[in-house]
C-alpha cells in the first residue's frame, strides 16, 4: 500500500502542532479523520509513528526518522503549492486562446482590444485559424468554436448563436431583380463560402425547407471577403448575420427573401476538461460571455 503525499503532510503537521486537535483545526478536518489517516499511513509503512493521547502526540523512534526524512520536503512542497496558487490568482501572465479568423476579425475584434486594454498585465496570445487547432497539443487555455465539438475531454459553454441570411446590394437588385422564391436563386449570380457546398434554407414563417447547391461566380473561405463581393454588387450571398449586421442597418446591403434564412450555428467557448483554470482564463471566459450577450 502506497503512502499519499497528503497523508505524509498531515503527519508532519501533527508533529509540529504537538497534538491531534490542533492539527485537525489547522487542516480543517475532524479529529477522527486525522486519526484515521495517520493509522492508514502507519499501516502502509508497517510501523508505528506516534504515541497518541488526548493531549499530545510523541514520536516513536521510527516516527522521528520518518519526520526527519520528510519534514523539509513537505515544507518545500507546501511553499511551492502556495506560490502556484498565488500566481494562478493573479490577473497577469500569458493567456493562450484559439479562435476562428472570421468572427475575430468581425464581431469579436473590438472585444480582443478592449480586453487587453482593461487587463494590461495579461499577455494575450491569440491564434486565429478557420481550421480548428488541437487544444492539448497547442497548450491553449481557451478556445472559441462554431458548432458543438465531439471531443468529450473539453468543457463546452454555449455563448450564443449565429444566423445566416441572404443578402445583396441595392445596385445588384436594381440590375437583376429580386428573386421571389428560393428556386430562383439559381438564376442569379451567387457568392459562396468554400466550406459551405450547399445552402440549407428554411422559411421562418411556414417552416418549409429548401436545399440549393449553388453554382457560384466566386467562392472564398472568409465571410469578410464574401461581404466585399456582395457590397460590390457582384451577387447574392448567404452570409452570417453578425458579418452584415451594420451594412443592413446602414442600407449598404438588403435582405433577399427575408422570410428565408440559412442554418443557425451555435458559438461555444471551450477549455480542457482536466485543467484547472487560472484566474486569467476565468477572467477572459467571463469577459467573452458578457460581451457576446451584449452584442447579440
Amino acid at each position: 500500500m502506497k503512502s499519499s503525499l497528503d497523508d505524509i503532510a498531515l503527519f508532519v503537521q501533527v508533529v509540529k502542532h504537538g497534538n491531534l486537535a490542533s492539527a485537525a483545526r489547522h487542516a480543517g478536518l475532524p479529529a477522527a479523520t486525522v486519526t484515521r489517516r495517520l493509522q492508514k499511513l502507519e499501516h502502509a509503512l508497517g510501523v508505528k509513528l506516534l504515541h497518541r493521547s488526548a493531549r499530545k502526540c510523541v514520536l516513536t523512534q521510527d516516527g522521528e526518522a520518518y519526520f526527519d526524512a520528510y519534514a523539509e520536503l513537505v515544507e518545500r512542497f507546501e511553499a511551492a503549492r502556495q506560490q502556484f496558487s498565488d500566481e494562478s490568482q493573479k490577473l497577469e501572465g500569458k493567456l493562450k486562446v484559439l479562435a476562428p479568423v472570421n468572427i475575430s476579425h468581425g464581431i469579436l475584434g473590438p472585444m480582443w482590444t478592449a480586453f487587453t486594454r482593461e487587463f494590461p498585465k495579461i499577455e494575450l496570445e491569440l491564434h486565429l485559424s478557420n481550421h480548428p487547432m488541437d487544444m492539448i497539443e497547442t497548450q491553449a487555455d481557451l478556445a472559441i468554436r462554431i458548432g458543438r465539438q465531439d471531443d468529450s475531454s473539453l468543457y463546452q459553454r454555449r455563448l450564443s448563436q449565429i444566423e445566416n441570411v441572404l443578402v445583396a446590394s441595392e445596385d445588384y437588385i436594381a440590375r437583376y431583380g429580386m428573386p421571389d422564391t428560393p428556386a430562383e436563386l439559381s438564376e442569379h449570380e451567387l457568392i459562396g463560402l468554400s466550406m459551405r457546398p450547399k445552402w440549407q434554407l428554411h422559411n421562418e414563417t411556414n417552416g418549409q425547407t429548401f436545399t440549393l447547391y449553388p453554382r457560384c461566380r466566386a467562392q472564398v473561405n472568409d465571410p469578410l471577403m464574401v461581404k466585399y463581393f456582395v457590397r460590390d454588387a457582384q451577387g447574392i450571398a448567404l452570409a452570417p448575420l453578425t458579418e452584415v449586421k451594420h451594412e443592413l442597418a446602414g442600407g449598404e446591403l438588403i435582405r433577399v427573401l427575408p422570410e428565408w434564412g440559412g442554418e443557425v450555428r451555435d458559438i461555444y467557448l471551450l477549455w480542457p476538461g482536466g485543467k484547472l483554470l487560472s484566474q486569467r482564463a476565468k477572467c477572459l471566459r467571463d469577459y467573452v460571455y458578457q460581451y457576446v450577450q451584449q452584442y447579440f
